[in-house]
């Protein structure tokens, strides 16, 4: 029996649900954070609690929806194409603010936003061909990543053993690096063999053929 008008299959779940709800949230989320961290030249530890509260409340949600999506079986293509972009507007957003107060050196933000806005568009170039969705590599690089950030957006100068605390963040940042240039050629051959593999691609050889 075929689905009325309006109503989509059941292997098609809507893409207004709550895993996608808490995606956008935390999109949304990122201007806030950066208010907060940038207020008064990083320089007050309350601004920066409250920046780093808000960093981990919108990173939470990361874990949430995927869990939600997956256990009500609403995993849908606007929530494999937004997940990423809204983990990556987060952590860009840390990354820039943090090299803006001279925590992170440059050079660092640069090569992973490079690697970051590389696979985005290279995610919309083979999207005809199919969804590239974050793999295990990814997850540990956002991971890596957002523990990284998190620890140098606190106030670490009201902790003891302040130093410590801040080489233990920059070894999870070198590690995190690591991760990211490693998993973005990754996804590169990734996206290489999905565009061979396509059923688009395996129609344009037979069309080519016949």
């Amino acid at each position: 029996m075929r689905a009325r008008p309006g109503e989509r299959s059941a292997r098609q779940p809507t893409d207004w649900n709550v895993p996608n709800a808490l995606t956008v949230l935390r999109i949304l989320l990122v201007p806030v954070y950066g208010g907060l961290l940038l207020h008064g030249d990083g320089s007050h530890p309350w601004w920066r609690f409250w920046a780093w509260v808000v960093f981990v409340g919108a990173a939470v949600t990361d874990g949430i929806d995927g869990r939600l999506a997956r256990s009500r079986g609403q995993i849908t293509d606007f929530g494999k194409v937004s997940d990423p972009i809204a983990d990556k507007a987060l952590t860009g957003m840390a990354f820039i603010g943090l090299s803006l107060l001279g925590i992170i050196w440059w050079w660092v933000t640069v090569v992973i936003l490079a690697r970051e806005l590389g696979i985005t568009l290279l995610r919309f170039v083979v999207i005809r061909h199919g969804v590239m969705p974050a793999g295990r590599g990814g997850k540990l690089k956002t991971m890596l990543q957002t523990l990284a950030l998190a620890a140098l957006t606190f106030p670490l100068q009201v902790l003891p053993f302040a130093q410590a605390w801040r080489w233990a963040a920059y070894g999870v940042l070198a590690a995190a690096l690591v991760v990211t240039v490693v998993t973005g050629v990754d996804y590169v051959f990734k996206a290489a063999h999905l565009r061979r593999s396509s059923a688009r691609t395996a129609a344009r050889r037979a069309a080519r053929r016949g």
